[in-house]
């Protein structure tokens, strides 16, 4: 697992960090979805979400993917209920952007 900041009080930072973290993944499909995401929903994230969203930075981009894509609903299984539902947005959002694409 990877660092997660919790402890850090200043939400700027944290999501300055979140989103270095987001657009450097390794796996350039999920640069692009997490990235995209914490793009766009910069102003909508409270300290909770960030704190979800660095939960789910703290997963492998396999097991992030196969969830996403729809290939693998059990391989995060381990989430939390308020990393599951963000993690359900963030799928709902690419697919949409994945279906006006098409």
């Amino acid at each position: 697992m990877i660092e997660t900041f919790t402890h850090e009080p200043d939400l700027v930072i944290r999501l300055k960090r979140a989103r270095m973290r987001a657009w450097r993944r390794g796996m350039r499909e999920m640069d692009l979805i997490l990235g995209g995401f914490i793009d766009t929903n910069t102003e909508n994230l409270t300290a909770e979400r960030i704190e979800s969203f660095e939960g789910l930075l703290a997963c492998r981009d396999q097991d992030l993917y196969a969830w996403i894509s729809g290939r693998d609903k059990t391989a995060l299984a381990d989430l939390t209920d308020d990393e599951r539902s963000l993690l359900a947005e963030i799928a709902d959002s690419w697919n949409t952007v994945d279906k006006n694409l098409s």
